[in-house]
């Protein structure tokens, strides 16, 4: 029996169907047997053939070379730097001044996509519209740019080497050995022409994770080198962070690890045109003067980017630096840009930024209660949700984490005690959970403002099931495969799936709000451009929302009945089937009781808040000033400012 690496001449007549086979009883002998020496000599030919030429450069249809430039950011000395937020920012000018940008980030890791990863190693799992699970700066990008991406703005070294090995058993490379340089390298270029063509780009952002100098990144930066040379002049910037170090003990900035950094990028073959310095403080010219010096870098492109109170400052500081400008005649891009559309656009971002720096009208603490509470980074797009709507709010929010895996169901009162408001955010596995149950019982009955998000709604339903119908022992088989009332399930057609993450729920799924309930008077602003103010009118009739979905288990439909019979309202649900989506309690049970099975915060933007975390906010706000009335807090964002929300259709 032929090995799978056996090709036969048949085979290859197999992916055209049209193409008749030697066996085909309609053709002569004749032209069977032409066909047959023809393929014949082409293997020959590809078998004795010497390699015309080492360069690998592959150009997928519709690429217009010169039509596209690049802007790579890489990071040196140490990691977590702040490549994303520097990327992002920089790419938010351009856009603002009329280019299409499309951004990707370019994991080394061998795991094909980030939803395996331990929120502790990696933070967040960013999901995004098309149920691709990502790295959680997709989130910085998505935040910044107010831009949906997709799985082509993400790769990881696993994709890369997945694919290079298909084409290799596919035959794909004329039996040339398969190598690092060109293949890998080559596979990466054609993943940034890909998506420059598939998103229409003028500037593709690349931003590069890891370190220079570590092995798991080495080809990428080689990839990235000979595409720079293949595109030609004025087609690729190259910046590097870099860190300055600030010991408190000598009392001055030292800047050698920041040399000997960029040393390490020079010696791969590539020449920064940007510096960036992080800091704690801003850096010293003098300072930026050995940088400079060092890495042939002008002083005008080296740019201090010291801690800010907020990410969302450094758009405007580098415009400050002009360093968008200096991008700009890097890659001859001045005639692209649209001066009105920057003004507008620019405008818009500095009112936000001016809301960020206002003084507050109100402070509230708002607690967040979770097993990875000790990694702020595990919760990212919660928090900056919060930074979100407190600005509009007029709110300081005083953040607080809540470890919920030793925390026993009496401890609850005196860990939550002073808060204005809970969140019990998304997570998977039995650890920590009771503690969560605990922490949602103490919000219901001392109706202190309440979000649950993805587990913390399916907590809420356990909790319920347990304390209010009366369902002793009841849970979720992800925790408790013999629990005697399995409120939280996998329904039947999830449990004909097997592998994990085959029976997951990834990504943007259409939410049907039901008319006259807390979810839709939230939802009545999601069609905002920038803020809306003024009474809204809670809809009347259902509406939809898109939200994004990480998770496995639903609400098992044969105790919706039940759980619904007690006062629990199903204000969200599928549009077709009996899946619940959103749960609360109405307003006069509760001033603010509700949980989604989805993640709002990955909708979050600057310009857009989430409406649950409005809500939220604005619910915590009254719960720290009860002498207020709900217009003197916001005119839209409490039930109590709008008429009467009444529970059903």
């Amino acid at each position: 029996m032929p090995s799978k690496s056996t090709i036969s001449i048949d085979s290859a007549h197999d992916n055209n169907p049209a193409t008749p086979t030697p066996q085909d009883p309609t053709r002569s002998a004749a032209a069977a047997a032409s066909e047959l020496d023809q393929v014949q000599a082409m293997l020959a030919d590809a078998g004795s053939r010497v390699q015309e030429s080492e360069f690998y450069n592959p150009i997928p249809a519709g690429y217009q070379v010169g039509r596209h430039r690049y802007v790579v950011v890489l990071g040196t000395v140490i990691s977590g730097l702040g490549k994303g937020i520097f990327s992002s920012s920089l790419a938010k000018l351009l856009k603002d001044k009329g280019l299409r940008v499309a951004p990707i980030k370019m994991e080394g890791y061998l795991n094909i996509d980030s939803g395996t990863l331990n929120p502790y190693r990696h933070g967040e799992v960013f999901v995004l519209d098309d149920g691709m699970e990502t790295d959680m700066d997709l989130g910085t990008y998505e935040r910044m740019l107010d831009q949906n991406l997709t799985a082509d703005n993400f790769v990881t070294s696993g994709q890369i080497y997945r694919n290079v090995l298909d084409k290799e058993r596919r035959g794909d490379y004329l039996g040339r050995d398969v190598q690092m340089i060109p293949h890998v390298t080559g596979e990466v270029k054609r993943r940034l022409r890909e998506l420059a063509v598939n998103q229409n780009a003028d500037v593709v952002f690349v931003e590069v994770g890891g370190t220079v100098g570590d092995y798991e990144n080495s080809f990428y930066i080689e990839a990235l080198r000979q595409l720079a040379f293949e595109e030609g002049e004025n087609s690729t910037c190259f910046v590097a962070l870099t860190y300055v170090i600030e010991p408190p003990a000598l009392g001055e900035q030292k800047s050698k690890a920041a040399q000997l950094g960029l040393k390490k990028l020079m010696e791969a073959g590539i020449q920064p045109h940007i510096v960036a310095i992080r800091c704690q403080s801003m850096v010293h010219e003098s300072v930026r003067q050995k940088i400079a010096m060092f890495s042939n870098v002008p002083m005008k492109r080296v740019f201090s980017m010291h801690d800010r109170k907020s990410i969302y400052t450094i758009p405007d500081a580098m415009r400050e630096s002009c360093l968008d400008r200096e991008v700009l005649s890097m890659l001859n891009l001045h005639d692209r840009v649209n001066p009105i559309h920057e003004d507008q656009a620019r405008e818009r971002w500095q009112v936000y930024c001016r809301r960020l720096g206002a003084p507050r009208r109100f402070r509230t603490r708002i607690g967040i209660t979770g097993k990875y509470a000790a990694l702020r980074d595990a919760y990212a797009s919660i928090d900056k949700a919060l930074e979100h709507s407190g600005s509009y709010l007029g709110t300081e929010i005083d953040v607080s984490w809540i470890d919920t895996v030793d925390m026993a169901p009496d401890q609850a009162a005196e860990r939550l005690a002073d808060l204005d408001a809970v969140i019990v955010p998304g997570g998977f596995g039995k650890r920590g959970t009771e503690g969560k149950i605990a922490c949602v019982r103490h919000c219901r009955e001392q109706r202190l403002p309440y979000l649950g998000i993805c587990l913390g709604f399916q907590m809420a339903v356990v909790e319920y099931a347990r304390h209010v119908c009366g369902l002793d022992g009841a849970g979720s088989t992800e925790f408790d495969t013999q629990t005697p009332h399995p409120v939280i399930d996998l329904l039947p057609e999830q449990k004909k799936i097997e592998g994990l993450g085959g029976n997951m729920r990834l990504g943007g799924k259409e939410v049907l709000i039901q008319p006259e309930t807390l979810a839709a008077q939230l939802f009545a602003a999601d069609r905002w451009p920038v803020l809306i103010s003024g009474k809204v009118e809670v809809p009347r009739k259902q509406t939809t929302t898109r939200q994004r979905f990480r998770h496995r288990f639903e609400v098992d439909p044969g105790y919706i009945e039940t759980l619904e019979g007690h006062g629990m309202v199903f204000s969200g649900r599928h549009p077709s089937q009996p899946i619940m989506q959103i749960l609360e309690l109405p307003p006069s049970r509760h001033p603010f009781y509700i949980g989604v099975q989805f993640h709002p915060e990955l909708l979050s933007r600057p310009l857009r808040p989430s409406p649950m975390f409005m809500g939220l906010v604005a619910a915590a706000i009254a719960h720290a000033n009860p002498d207020l009335r709900p217009e003197q807090i916001s005119d839209r964002w409490l039930p109590q400012a709008n008429a009467p929300v009444e529970v059903g259709a």
